[in-house]
């Protein structure tokens, strides 16, 4: 008895493991992903001529090895029981049909994180899929991620802005898909036999976004000689406090894409148009964010301060000197925000330093959404091309075209007896070119913004250190 009572107390001093990343399942299921993921072709098959082939036993037992230390992790996420039986079949059922084309349809269904959004809760996520603004090829992924959904969240998505679908996410541990430049986990990226009627959830990783957003605003800070006020300088160097402005930003921004005065044929919905439509109507989402912080700041809401000053700076430093120049609409976004405010006296580039006027920014910023505003309500009444024309003129007010531009030379410069669609043609790849101002910001933030690849709270955490 005297030794049973020992054994009891020295297993009660064992905490039992309740992260899903510290389970030594879970470095099993890591590598086995790992493992397949060079097997993969761009659309997620495995193909047995192919010279990197694995031999099918051991492509079958990979993925064994995956579905088995799903079933060993689930009982730590009890809400997501139903998804990993049913991820556990597709990923067999993938297996014995000869690694074809993945089709995951069915666990994609069974995985509801929208419908518990308890703040910290687990999640952990195997599909074949691509990473947006990562990974292009449907590769099998495995991320472990918590939510984060505050009460002080909660409260204003029951309130003032419901988004039933959103979900506020941050890493916990990921697979090379998710080493890269992505931060969200879409449905619709994820490989199945046919898209389902309605996505029922979107998840965006807010200490991604803010680890980024921190290190880049901090080295632009400093090379442009700008004077932050002290709750700002604060703000920057604080996490928790921008995953905050982050998620509450991404949540207002979600939801603005199917609310207000759309044209009668949605933005964003596979539909080919040119790449600054796409750009205003990313900026559109974002000022909406933004005007809708300056409120919630009226209201005594302590993160909305912060929203404004990231929507700001992420859009002026970031955007615009990030990716390719080849049709770039956020990095579009980005600089019309800038010339829009130097041209409205909001920023100015004197003696080699950026200076902003605090105090006007609010409102400038929300003049030049409600120019985009306005111009989404007269698009009801105007056929496409038109339309297309007079968001060009808006954009073309602030930005220079490209001087070979066709569309700068206006309708009679294009064959419009050719389909809108085949007008986009005539689009260059960099129909707004970067400023000089751009150009030189450029150069000297590229190995910083090439630094935030896969970035994470804890690695920015590190690095810092």
């Amino acid at each position: 008895m005297t030794e049973i009572l020992v054994q009891a107390a020295s297993e009660d001093r064992v905490p039992p493991v309740t992260r899903v990343v510290e389970h030594p399942a879970w470095a099993v299921l890591k590598n086995a992903v790992e493992q397949i993921r060079p097997w993969q072709s761009k659309d997620g098959s495995i193909d047995p001529d192919a010279e990197s082939a694995p031999a099918r036993a051991d492509a079958e037992a990979a993925v064994r090895r995956v579905a088995e230390a799903v079933e060993e992790l689930s009982p730590l996420l009890p809400h997501d029981a139903d998804y990993h039986e049913a991820l556990a079949k597709d990923l067999i059922r993938w297996a014995e049909g000869g690694f074809d084309v993945p089709d995951f349809l069915d666990s994609l269904l069974a995985f509801q994180p929208a419908a518990n959004r308890t703040d910290g809760l687990q999640h952990l996520v195997v599909f074949p899929m691509y990473t947006q603004n990562g990974n292009p090829d449907r590769n099998l992924e495995a991320v472990v991620l918590r939510m984060v959904w505050p009460d002080w969240l909660a409260e204003l998505e029951r309130t003032r802005y419901d988004n039933a679908l959103f979900c506020g996410i941050k890493f916990e541990d990921f697979t090379a898909g998710y080493d890269t430049n992505s931060a969200v986990l879409f449905p619709e990226t994820i490989a199945v036999r046919e898209a389902p009627e309605r996505f029922s959830w979107g998840g965006i990783f807010c200490d991604r976004e803010a680890a980024r957003f921190r290190r880049v605003t901090d080295a632009a800070v400093d090379i442009l000689g700008l004077e932050l006020p002290e709750d700002i300088a604060a703000m920057v160097h604080d996490q928790k406090r921008c995953e905050e402005a982050f998620v509450l930003w991404d949540m207002v921004h979600d939801r603005t894409h199917s609310h207000g005065d759309l044209p009668f044929d949605p933005f964003m919905i596979k539909q080919r148009q040119p790449f600054w439509m796409y750009g205003l109507e990313e900026l559109r989402c974002d000022l909406t964010a933004f005007k809708e912080a300056v409120k919630l700041q009226e209201d005594g809401v302590p993160q909305a301060r912060d929203v404004q000053y990231a929507v700001l700076f992420d859009r002026m430093f970031r955007f615009p000197v990030t990716g390719e120049r080849a049709r770039n609409y956020d990095g579009l976004g980005g600089q019309l925000l800038f010339a829009y405010l130097h041209k409205h006296d909001v920023v100015r580039w004197t003696d080699n330093k950026l200076h902003i006027d605090w105090q006007r920014a609010p409102h400038v910023t929300n003049q030049l959404c409600a120019e985009i505003e306005d111009l989404y309500r007269a698009g009801i009444d105007r056929p496409k091309l038109v339309h297309w024309f007079a968001a060009y003129d808006l954009v073309s007010q602030y930005l220079a075209p490209h001087p070979g531009s066709r569309w700068a030379k206006g309708p009679d410069a294009l064959d419009l007896s050719r389909p809108p669609r085949k007008l986009v043609d005539d689009v260059l790849p960099d129909e707004f070119p970067l400023s000089m101002f751009y150009e030189a910001l450029s150069k000297k933030l590229k190995n910083v913004i090439a630094s935030t690849r896969g970035i994470t709270a804890e690695s920015a955490e590190r690095v810092a250190a």
